[in-house]
């Protein structure tokens, strides 16, 4: 029996504070996308994202919402879940920082990295951004205000503290990033990380005392482990570490997140690891910011940004299909609804559709049969591949319509409802199946319903294997044109 090769892809988990919006929903999609791929090339899969659900912010929003703070993560974290089962995203654990599973293993975590002679207690006071939940820097700040929480509060702070020696691991870390160049990805925001490490390390102050929301400290009462701290930990709790899922999983392959995470994950993350004995994770791949239709997302913005809202009117696939065509991975995007239409109606609509609606209308009415397909020669199928393994899903997309383009083409050239050329209808349907399989990790619902109605399994080996002729039925129409 083959042995599969294991793909473990992780998201950061979200901060409940606030509801659920597209630009979270952007590196669920990709994660979601990259597990199926990987699904659909015969690999072990495990796909983990939640929430984020301790801290100052959170006890803050709960009172002023009049809730416990229990209460209001319960009802907050459903609002995540939700929104990712609408997206049609399918994570193989949905991690709570407030699972018992969680809590217990972060303590078990701060108790061995203590025997490790890497947490001291001293006192901590300076700077403190309330919406980073962390201590900040002259450096941190633009104009004396967080870059990414310029309406947040900078307070003064003193307390007593237990630190986590992050500044023995500056060399080590250095020597990380220097020796897997596709650990920080995309390469630009590699090169910001590794100047910030070079110019020296704070140790971290990881526990806090002046709230009780949080997981308690192992080591002394009345102290709560740092929400950053833990939260970095779901990503070896949620798969059992120290345990057998553990070690079958581990490292991941890549864990995703926002810029304004970078830091947390690319030194503190791998130093917390290295301190332990245990491998970081393969890559970090970083995306960037997403404004809505020109504007920052923002709470006010409210339900305009609600993925439930976006897919009500325009359906899960495209919403799919624009972010990874729209938006090169990395670099900041912003999510126009006019563009998300006219990629709509020209690309989904025009092109996949209007092939598929054709082809199966003329399959209905003609005999198929079988014969070489050299038109699925034209699909540059290791392109593909190559532009997925390196995150570039906007070329990927761009290279698949290509040939999409041209099944539309051989249409026209061929005119088969004149010719009744059995053969070309099937080289139009078998390649029909090729595109529907390897756009299912972008549309999976679209591919599943073309499966269906050609008569196909979604399996990548599917692709070299000639279609097997059946009766065709033409279906419904996938994708209606929309007006913005």
């Amino acid at each position: 029996m083959v042995k599969k090769n294991k793909f473990y892809v992780t998201t950061a988990i979200d901060y409940v504070n606030a509801e659920p919006h597209i630009g979270h929903a952007y590196q669920k999609i990709v994660a979601d996308a990259l597990a199926r791929w990987h699904k659909l090339k015969g690999d072990e899969v495990f796909f983990l994202t939640g929430t984020d659900e301790h801290g100052q912010k959170i006890l803050k929003t709960a009172q002023e919402a009049g809730e416990s703070p229990k209460e209001f993560v319960d009802k907050m974290s459903k609002k995540f879940e939700q929104a990712w089962k609408t997206l049609n995203i399918e994570p193989d654990r949905f991690i709570r920082t407030t699972d018992k599973d969680h809590e217990e293993k972060v303590q078990e975590f701060i108790k061995l990295m203590n025997k490790k002679g890497d947490i001291y207690k001293g006192s901590y006071s300076g700077s403190y951004c309330i919406g980073c939940e962390a201590y900040v820097t002259e450096k941190d700040l633009v104009d004396g205000k967080c870059p990414f929480h310029p309406n947040a509060q900078i307070k003064e702070l003193k307390e007593d503290a237990y630190f986590f020696r992050l500044s023995k691991y500056q060399k080590s870390l250095l020597e990380l990033y220097e020796k897997n160049p596709e650990y920080i990805l995309p390469e630009f925001r590699r090169k910001e990380i590794i100047n910030r490490v070079k110019e020296g390390l704070n140790d971290l102050n990881m526990t806090r005392t002046k709230f009780d929301w949080g997981i308690e400290f192992p080591l002394e009462k009345g102290f709560v482990v740092y929400v950053w701290y833990e939260a970095l930990l779901n990503y070896i709790t949620g798969i059992d570490w120290p345990n057998e899922k553990f070690k079958k999983l581990w490292p991941a392959d890549v864990e995703l997140l926002g810029i304004d995470n970078g830091w947390f994950h690319c030194v503190i993350w791998p130093a917390m690891l290295i301190s332990m004995g245990i491998k970081p994770p393969k890559t970090i791949l970083i995306n960037g910011f997403l404004t809505f239709n020109g504007k920052k997302i923002s709470k006010s913005l409210g339900n305009a940004i609600s993925p439930k809202v976006m897919v009500e009117k325009y359906g899960v696939d495209p919403i799919r299909y624009y972010v990874f065509r729209n938006f090169v991975f990395g670099q900041d995007g912003d999510f126009s609804e006019k563009s998300l239409v006219e990629r709509y109606n020209n690309e989904l609509a025009n092109k996949l559709g209007n092939l598929v609606s054709r082809v199966t209308a003329l399959a209905e009415k003609n005999k198929i049969e079988k014969t070489d397909n050299k038109l699925l020669n034209k699909l540059k199928l290791k392109e593909i591949e190559k532009y997925i393994d390196n995150y570039e899903f906007d070329r990927a997309l761009s290279e698949i319509f290509l040939f999409i383009d041209k099944c539309n083409e051989y249409v026209q050239e061929k005119k088969p409802w004149e010719t009744k050329d059995k053969k070309v209808l099937y080289e139009l349907l078998d390649s029909i199946k090729a595109v529907a399989i390897i756009l299912w990790p972008f549309i999976p619902k679209t591919s599943e319903k073309i499966a269906e109605q050609i008569g196909f399994e979604i399996k990548y080996s599917e692709i070299e294997k000639p279609l097997k002729v059946k009766d065709i039925k033409k279906g419904e129409i996938l994708f209606k044109k929309i007006e913005l």
